[in-house]
């Protein structure tokens, strides 16, 4: 009888000690497969390569970039920034230069088309003619060969990494994308992916203001992206849940205290041109009325700040969360101005963060995006 009672309390502790373990094992499988799909992605801008950027400030954000790990590295635009009146080609310095910088260790790079990377022109005479080159070294976008579906643009298309559709756009052509991408979107959005489109000139900025809402900025956000990244400005603005502007010109946006925007609430707008370039200030800041924001477009601003830095976004399935990261460089070696021709007299009221922080990365911005789930 004891030898009975004995097995049985032996095979209760075994049969315990099992299902505790296979509970440990499923926790632990579930954790995995939620970290799995994850995707760390680094957003930056108008890096500034050449004579006309902050070198000491564009080493920075990329050192600070590549100790974050990022799977993506999304670029926004103006990879270079070169000193020469109408190149009729790339200098090979600069791109080896991007090729060190963009390339390794990168899994993921997406590049957007920037003003500056194209060939120069009367309106941008130091363009650096290096897009042809620099395309190259980006990761091909997803194959959309279709009969039946209209196609990209020059320079655009989409690629799907992890829970996210990526779409690429060229600002210097500024072309409806609707015919071509709409289906697209919606195809994404049914598979429960999030949307993120990308293109080099902002469909709304206080930094030099050019009313879009009947152009860009209508037609991106009757698309129903979660979030549009945006370069050019040499500075960093975001920008609440923005909706379809009216005919009557009125924008809509959702403005929660805590930035935490729910998946429909609208799209998230965010400028990031200070990845290395000489730092612009804002119209208002310099006085300049015509391009100053009105006021409808200042009530949707939900941050801004005049410092070099980039984005960090991690997705999940489930929610995008953004931090944006301020990036000080050691200004003691002396060597260049982080300021854009800083001569000029509006400098004498405008101070850069930088200023009074000591060399280091820190978080200026944050703000998430939630999925939401139907039932729930």
């Amino acid at each position: 009888m004891k030898k009975q009672i004995a097995n049985f309390f032996g095979r209760s502790l075994a049969l315990k000690s099992i299902i505790l373990v296979a509970a440990f094992v499923c926790v632990f499988i579930q954790s995995a497969q939620a970290e799995e799909i994850k995707l760390n992605v680094a957003v930056v801008g108008d890096t500034g390569i050449g004579e006309r950027g902050y070198r000491l400030g564009f080493e920075a954000v990329r050192k600070a970039i590549v100790t974050a790990r990022p799977e993506v590295l999304l670029h926004l635009g103006d990879f270079v920034y070169q000193s020469k009146l109408f190149p009729n080609s790339c200098d090979p310095k600069y791109l080896d230069l991007a090729r060190r910088a963009f390339v390794t260790p990168f899994p993921y790079r997406l590049f957007t088309p920037g003003d500056n990377d194209f060939s120069s022109t009367i309106r941008d005479p130091m363009a650096s003619d290096c897009w042809s080159e620099l395309e190259k070294l980006d990761s091909p976008f997803d194959n959309l060969l279709s009969k039946d579906v209209a196609q990209p643009g020059n320079y655009e298309g989409i690629k799907r990494i992890g829970p996210v559709l990526f779409v690429i756009l060229n600002s210097q052509e500024e072309n409806d994308p609707t015919n071509w991408l709409r289906p697209r979107i919606e195809r994404a959005k049914g598979d429960g992916l999030w949307v993120v489109i990308a293109i080099h000139e902002p469909p709304l900025t206080s930094g030099w203001f050019i009313d879009k809402r009947k152009e860009s900025l209508r037609w991106i956000n009757a698309l129903k992206p979660d979030l549009v990244l945006s370069g050019n400005q040499h500075s960093y603005e975001r920008f609440h849940a923005l909706g379809i502007p009216g005919r009557d010109g009125a924008l809509p946006f959702e403005k929660p205290i805590d930035s935490k925007y729910k998946e429909g609430d609208g799209s998230v707008h965010i400028v990031s041109g200070g990845g290395g370039a000489t730092l612009k200030p804002f119209a208002d800041w310099r006085k300049i009325k015509e391009r100053s924001a009105p006021e409808w477009a200042m009530q949707a601003l939900a941050f801004r700040a005049l410092t070099h830095h980039f984005v960090s976004l991690e997705i999940s399935s489930n929610s995008i969360v953004g931090r944006t990261f301020q990036v000080c460089a050691d200004s003691k070696i002396g060597e260049g101005d982080p300021r854009w021709r800083p001569k000029d007299p509006w400098w004498q009221t405008i101070r850069l963060p930088c200023e009074d922080s000591k060399p280091g990365v820190k978080e200026i911005d944050r703000f998430e995006i939630l999925k939401v789930r139907i039932g729930k």
